[in-house]
């Protein structure tokens, strides 16, 4: 995929998260260190400065990475409940090998593989991580109509998607056009047992979803929550629980019109290599950081 570049995640113990992510979804790290204050800066978590962090591409070598950050749990979050960045999705080869794989994990299966009604070209699971991630393995069966979806080229392989939830869908999708020139593709309304069970609500309910794309390129899913979520708790000065970051690569940089939490700059190592990038604060808090392509 093209635009999509990472996904940054909080745990209670690094060194715990990066066995997990290594052993049972083959992710290699390729970087540790700390989080920088100018980078906590731009997060506008200045607290999380100088919180013990790595970086972890796929076993395909794709340069699309999850990004761990040591922080202390936030006990109030409950997972699914909240508004922002709330899963990523990864391709597999084949999900009910995936699903046997992770059984005997620390990851706990939420959402067994299950065919959705109207998307015959995905076979997705669900998990939870212990730090409260939810992490979606979807089998790719074949392109979609308005937009090509990933091959995974590994048993476990890339992120491909991240999944907001919404207050609004519809301002979300209108703020991404506006802000990053990304598009809307199909809306569609969907039973979501993931949901229903984390908001007690029937299996049955339909809720309504959508995706952000760039031409042929579908990298954002955003789903309209209930009435009943709210805003995510988090530690004062600090990054979110749970998934708390979306970076993704831009064409042209210069063009984006939002405002950035701080002035961008260029950085070194994964997932920058040298470019710019800077963050911008999206709907419901979301943290939107932007790398030049």
């Amino acid at each position: 995929m093209k635009l999509l570049r990472a996904a940054t995640l909080t745990v209670a113990d690094l060194d715990a998260a990066e066995a997990r992510y290594r052993d049972y979804l083959d992710y290699t790290t390729v970087s540790r260190g700390v989080l920088g204050a100018d980078l906590a800066e731009a997060y506008d978590a200045p607290a999380s400065a100088d919180a013990p962090c790595l970086v972890m591409a796929p076993a395909s070598g794709a340069e699309i990475y999850l990004r761990l950050v040591q922080q202390a749990p936030v006990p109030e979050y409950k997972p699914l409940t909240t508004y922002g960045w709330n899963s990523i999705e990864i391709c597999v080869q084949d999900v009910l090998a995936a699903h046997e794989r992770i059984k005997p994990s620390p990851f706990v299966v939420i959402g067994p593989p299950r065919e959705i009604e109207g998307l015959p070209a995905i076979y997705p699971m669900q998990m939870k991580g212990p730090d409260g991630e939810i992490v979606y393995l979807t089998q790719i069966r074949d392109n979609l109509p308005a937009f090509d979806l990933p091959r995974a080229t590994a048993p476990i392989d890339r992120l491909f998607i991240l999944v907001i939830g919404c207050s609004d869908m519809h301002a979300g999708l209108k703020w991404f056009e506006e802000t990053l020139g990304f598009e809307t593709g199909r809306v569609m309304e969907i039973e979501y047992h993931m949901l229903a069970d984390a908001f007690g609500t029937p299996k049955t309910e339909l809720h309504t979803i959508s995706t952000g794309i760039h031409g042929r390129d579908v990298f954002l899913e955003l789903d309209q929550y209930p009435p009943a979520a709210t805003e995510r708790p988090q530690h004062k000065g600090m990054l979110v629980p749970g998934c708390c970051v979306g970076s993704f690569l831009h064409p042209d940089f210069d063009s984006i019109k939002g405002d950035w939490v701080s002035a961008p700059r260029v950085r070194d190592g994964a997932p920058y290599n040298g470019k710019r990038s800077g963050v911008l604060r999206g709907p419901d808090g979301l943290l939107v950081e932007v790398i030049e392509l």
